[in-house]
């Protein structure tokens, strides 16, 4: 996307940094970002090395003789199908009057 970065690229970053960081801070700067692109490199061949020695060693391992036959698990049960819902014979019936009487006005 942006290609490789030049040497005149590379000069005006720095000329950048001078004016922003000024030149007090910049080596001190300079120091910190090597230390840290040193122990990133450190880190990423750690575990470059780490995945190597994974992947030599699964090719070492000899292949299992026979596996045990494994049985499939057994098919899922269905629940209990509900109880069926046993009505009550109706009650007699009421009329509204009984319930909540009108309060006739005066």
């Amino acid at each position: 996307m942006f290609g490789t970065i030049g040497g005149p690229e590379i000069l005006l970053l720095l000329v950048l940094a001078l004016i922003v960081f000024g030149p007090r801070k910049l080596p001190e700067i300079g120091k910190s970002m090597g230390r840290m692109l040193a122990e990133f490199r450190k880190a990423s061949n750690d575990f470059k090395r780490t995945i190597e020695d994974e992947v030599e060693a699964e090719k070492i391992q000899p292949p299992a003789l026979a596996e045990p036959a494994v049985e499939p698990p057994p098919p899922p049960t269905q629940p209990d199908p509900e109880p069926p819902i046993v009505r009550q014979p109706d009650s007699p019936a009421v009329s509204r009057e009984e319930v909540a009487p009108s309060i006739e006005p005066k």
